[in-house]
C-alpha cells in the first residue's frame, strides 16, 4: 500500500514492456501478433486471478495501467487478429486514463476490483464512450446516458471498465434459426477451444473472452442459458443469480420475470468476489425488493474447500443420456463429490421438465414485448417500439438478417398485453412445474442442498445454414423458477469443455457457492485453450 508514485510509474513502463515482448513475440517462436501462433504463446496475464492482481498490485510488481495495456494487446493479437475470436466488440477508449487515475489512489483503495479490468456484455448500459446496442445497429449511435447500477457498483469497487463483449444479437431472442454469437455489429464469436464450433448464447463474448485471457474478469445476462451454457461451452465458471439478487435496470430487457446479469470468471472465487458488488437492491428495480436480508456484501465468506462434507445432492438424471463422453465426465465428477463428502440422492429427477418450452415461450414474448417497448421509449433514438425495430431490420436487411431473421420478434409483436389470459395462465404454469413441482418439490422431499446435472452438451460446429443444434441443456428449470445457478468447468470430451451445473432454492447462493468451490478445488479441471482449427487439430 505504501509504494510511491514514482515507483508505479517505472514499474509500470517495465511490465508493459515485457508484456508487448510477450504478446508479440510468443514462447513458441510464431513470426508475430498477426499469425494465429501468438495466440498459443505466453501471455504474464494467463489465468490471473483477482487476489492475484490485488496482490501484486500491493506489491507494486504490476500497476493497473500496465495491466490495461496488456489486455488491450492481448485483445489486438487475439481477438481482432490471430485466431480472431471477435469476443470484444468495443474496447472503452478511457480504460487506460481510468486505470492511470486508479493507480494514482492506490493508496485508498476504493473496493476489491481496484484496478482489475472487465468486460460488459453489450446490452448492458455503460455511461461512457462505448455504445450499448445488443450487437445490433438499430441502438448504434448515442452512447448511454448512464450506467446501469450494476456497472455503477462495479466503478465504485474499482473496476476498469474494459470494454463491451460481443454476443448473440438482442439476447438471442429474434429468430429460431439464430446463430448463438452473431451480431450485426461483430459478426460470430469463435471458440478458443475449436475455432469452427459455437460458444453458444447469448453472453458469447463474454464467455469467450474469459476463457481466451483477454480479461479478469466478465459480466453476462441470462434469461434461459445465457450465463450458463457460454460459460460451459467455454470452460469457465458462470453464476445465474436469483432474479432480484442484482439489478436489471439498464439492461436491455427479454422478460423480467427471468433475465438477470451475473459473473463470469475463471475460478469460483472471483466470481463470488464480482458477486458481492453486483449484488444490491435497486428502486428503479422493483424485482430486488425481494432480496432483503439476502444479499451479503462478501460471498467469499461461504467458500470452504471442505464444504462437500455432508452436502445432500441431489443427481437429476434426466438430463443425462444425451452423450456417452458427457456422461462419463459428469459420473467423474459425481465420484469426486462422493469422494470428498458429499451424500448423492441419484436420481433426483425433475419431473415435467419437457412441458415447460410452450408456456415458457409464451412468457418469454409477452413480457418482451412490452418490457422491450418500455426500454426503447426510455432510451431514445430512432427505433422505440418492437414494431420499429422489425421495420429497421427489413430495411437494412442484407446487414440485419443475412443468415436468419426475426420470427420470434414477429411472434412477440403479435402477442396481447400483460394482462392476458393466454399470458397469465402460462407464467402460472411455468411457476407450477419449475418451482412448487420442480426444483422446490424434490429438494423438499429429498431434503437436498443443492441438485447437480450437466450443464450443456458439447460445442457445436457453427451453422449459418441450419442455426443452433445444442443437443441438450439444464438451465430451464432454474431459469424459469428465477432461482440460482453455478456452473464449474468438469473436464474435456475431445478437447471440448464439460461444465456441471449446481442449482436450487431462491437466494441459496451461500450454499452453491460452497459446494461450487469445494468441488472446483477437488477436481481443478479448468484449463486454457490452445485456439485450434477444429478438434481434431487441437496440440
Amino acid at each position: 500500500m505504501g509504494v510511491d508514485r514514482r515507483r508505479f510509474l517505472r514499474e509500470g513502463l517495465l511490465f508493459n514492456a515485457t508484456l508487448v515482448s510477450a504478446v508479440i513475440f510468443p514462447a513458441d517462436g510464431a513470426a508475430g501478433a498477426g499469425k494465429a501462433g501468438a495466440a498459443t504463446g505466453a501471455f504474464a496475464l494467463d489465468e490471473i486471478t483477482i487476489d492475484a492482481l490485488q496482490e501484486r498490485f500491493a506489491s507494486g510488481a504490476l500497476s493497473a495501467t500496465g495491466v490495461v495495456d496488456a489486455y488491450l494487446l492481448r485483445v489486438k493479437a487475439i481477438d481482432a487478429a490471430g485466431p480472431t475470436l471477435k469476443s470484444v466488440l468495443e474496447l472503452n477508449p478511457d480504460a487506460r486514463s481510468i486505470a492511470h487515475e486508479l493507480d494514482r489512489e492506490r493508496a485508498t483503495i476504493k473496493g476489491p476490483l481496484h484496478g482489475v479490468p472487465v468486460l460488459i456484455k453489450d446490452n448492458i448500459e455503460t455511461g461512457d464512450r462505448t455504445h450499448t446496442t445488443a450487437g445490433s445497429l438499430a441502438l448504434l449511435g448515442a452512447p448511454a446516458p448512464r450506467d446501469a447500477p450494476i456497472v455503477a457498483r462495479l466503478r465504485a469497487a474499482g473496476a476498469v471498465i474494459l470494454g463491451k463483449s460481443n454476443l448473440s444479437e438482442w439476447a438471442n431472442i429474434r429468430s429460431t434459426r439464430s446463430t448463438s454469437g452473431w451480431s450485426a455489429r461483430g459478426g460470430r464469436t469463435r471458440n478458443p477451444y475449436a475455432l469452427d464450433r459455437n460458444t453458444s448464447g447469448s453472453s458469447s463474448g463474454s464467455g469467450a473472452a474469459v476463457a481466451a485471457n483477454l480479461c479478469t474478469v466478465a459480466i453476462g445476462t441470462e434469461t434461459d442459458g445465457s450465463i450458463v451454457s457460454p460459460s460451459s461451452i467455454n470452460g469457465i465458471v458462470g453464476i445465474k443469480p436469483t432474479v432480484g439478487l442484482a439489478s436489471r435496470t439498464g439492461i436491455i430487457p427479454i422478460a423480467h420475470t427471468q433475465d438477470t446479469p451475473g459473473p463470469m470468471t475463471r475460478t469460483v472465487r472471483d466470481a463470488a468476489i464480482v458477486l458481492g458488488v453486483i449484488a444490491g437492491a435497486d428502486p428503479e428495480d422493483s424485482a430486488t425488493a425481494a432480496s432483503e436480508g439476502h444479499i451479503h456484501a462478501d460471498y467469499t465468506q461461504f467458500l470452504d474447500r471442505d464444504g462437500l462434507r455432508g452436502a445432500r445432492i441431489g443427481v437429476a438424471r434426466n438430463y443425462f443420456g444425451t452423450l456417452d463422453g458427457v456422461d462419463a465426465v459428469i459420473n467423474v465428477a459425481l465420484a469426486i463429490l462422493r469422494n470428498a463428502g458429499a451424500i448423492l440422492v441419484d436420481p433426483a429427477d425433475l419431473p415435467n421438465m419437457d412441458k415447460l418450452a410452450d408456456p415458457e415461450l409464451i412468457v418469454l414474448l409477452t413480457e418482451l414485448k412490452a418490457d422491450l417497448d418500455v426500454y426503447l421509449q426510455q432510451r431514445g433514438g430512432d427505433v422505440r417500439s418492437l414494431q420499429e425495430l422489425i421495420a429497421f431490420n427489413e430495411r437494412f436487411r442484407a446487414r440485419e438478417m443475412p443468415y436468419f431473421g426475426q420470427d420470434l420478434f414477429i411472434k412477440a409483436q403479435a402477442k396481447g398485453p400483460l394482462s392476458n389470459p393466454e399470458y397469465l395462465e402460462a407464467l402460472t404454469t411455468c411457476k407450477r412445474i419449475s418451482r412448487t413441482e420442480g426444483i422446490d418439490a424434490v429438494m423438499d422431499r429429498e431434503r437436498l442442498d443443492a441438485i447437480v446435472a450437466p450443464t450443456d452438451a458439447l460445442a457445436w460446429i457453427a451453422d449459418y445454414l441450419l442455426g443452433d443444434h445444442a443437443i441438450a441443456s439444464s438451465s430451464s428449470a432454474a431459469a424459469v423458477a428465477g432461482y440460482p445457478s453455478i456452473t464449474v468447468p468438469a473436464g474435456f470430451v475431445s478437447g471440448l469443455p464439460v461444465g456441471v451445473s449446481f442449482f436450487g432454492r431462491a437466494w441459496s447462493e451461500p450454499t452453491l457457492l460452497r459446494i461450487a468451490f469445494a468441488f472446483e478445488q477437488a477436481s481443478l479441471a479448468r484449463r486454457p485453450p490452445t485456439f485450434p482449427a477444429s478438434i481434431g487439430q487441437r496440440g
